[in-house]
């Protein structure tokens, strides 16, 4: 028997209880993982609370993300002892997640840990930190360069934002973090690299077509009205890489910044992604983040306080990463 959050649904309401469950009981998988540490995401926070539909059948152990060692495998590229990476994949959504002292995956879902790297950083990245790494990598894709301006990044706050704005700022970018939390995060922004702060209301409007140009880059985790803004100021052929939709899923631009601009528009998507792609994205983010960003910008909790942060998580009350030691 070991420790696990399960979520059930009762009355159509999502009930998270801290349980016990048999190993024999963990879904199929070729690979059985002795987990050291999870993480909280908002897409875990929306699971536990029961505030969207994330989770696509119950019982259901929550957890996106875990770390761990590997226990037995089936499969000849993982064997006993081996330290892996979960993220994505629909992991604690439809299968069960990292929020459980053990968990069996498919091989094909695991990442090895890189060079460099351990469980607990490993979750201190996270999902945020590839997906933040992904949209790097995009503008760099797209030439956008530390000369070619400065680069925004909305949502700052979050985990994507704040690994993004700390990977930017390693990197030799100018960034102007947005945040709806100045007043109580502007410092630590400041502290990650940010070269200004600005208030997330500048940008929550209604926009012209095209404002003045500002931004060579962008890395949007908000969406809506905030991304519409953002668009409507980027630079002549600038990147604009997005990831989010805190803030709602519409787009209410037009289609200006696009012709007259030349703006490039880059979807994120971490959770399918290819294995070539995390693993580059993996060696590559623990090479770039300085170890002030997991002093700054990373807190641990245990399981038994999941349930508390899932619910501030979606309040917009956590800066940074939240790592959960199993």
């Amino acid at each position: 028997m070991v420790k696990a959050l399960l979520l059930n649904q009762e009355d159509k309401k999502t009930i998270a209880r801290l349980t016990e469950i048999a190993i024999d009981d963990l879904p199929e998988g070729e690979v059985l993982v002795d987990v050291a540490c999870s993480s909280i995401n908002y897409k875990d926070g929306l699971a536990v609370t029961g505030k969207a539909p994330v989770v696509t059948q119950f019982p259901m152990v929550p957890g996106i993300d875990c770390a761990g060692t590997v226990v037995e495998s089936t499969d000849d590229r993982y064997q006993a002892g081996d330290k892996v990476i979960l993220t994505g994949w629909g992991v604690g959504e439809g299968h069960w997640g990292g929020m459980a002292q053990k968990a069996r995956f498919k091989a094909d879902w695991l990442v090895p840990m890189p060079a460099g790297c351990d469980e607990t950083k490993a979750m201190q990245i996270g999902t945020a930190g590839l997906t933040a790494m992904l949209c790097v990598q995009a503008l760099l894709d797209g030439g956008v360069q530390p000369e070619s301006g400065p680069v925004l990044v909305t949502g700052a706050s979050g985990g994507v934002g704040s690994v993004a704005v700390t990977l930017l700022a390693q990197l030799g970018y100018e960034v102007v973090a947005c945040s709806s939390r100045v007043e109580a995060n502007g410092e630590l922004l400041e502290a990650l690299g940010a070269a200004r702060v600005i208030d997330r209301r500048e940008l929550d409007r209604d926009a012209r077509p095209l404002e003045k140009q500002l931004w060579a880059g962008l890395v949007d985790t908000v969406g809506n009205k905030v991304l519409a803004t953002a668009l409507s100021q980027m630079k002549y052929d600038s990147v604009a890489a997005i990831c989010g939709l805190a803030g709602g899923f519409a787009l209410p631009t037009t289609v200006m910044p696009f012709i007259l601009r030349g703006v490039r528009l880059q979807g994120i998507d971490s959770v399918y992604c290819s294995f070539a792609k995390r693993q580059a994205a993996w060696e590559r983010i623990v090479n770039i983040l300085p170890d002030s960003f997991f002093a700054q910008a990373c807190e641990a909790i245990t399981l038994e306080q999941v349930e508390e942060y899932a619910n501030r998580i979606i309040r917009g009350q956590i800066t940074g990463r939240v790592l959960v030691q199993l």
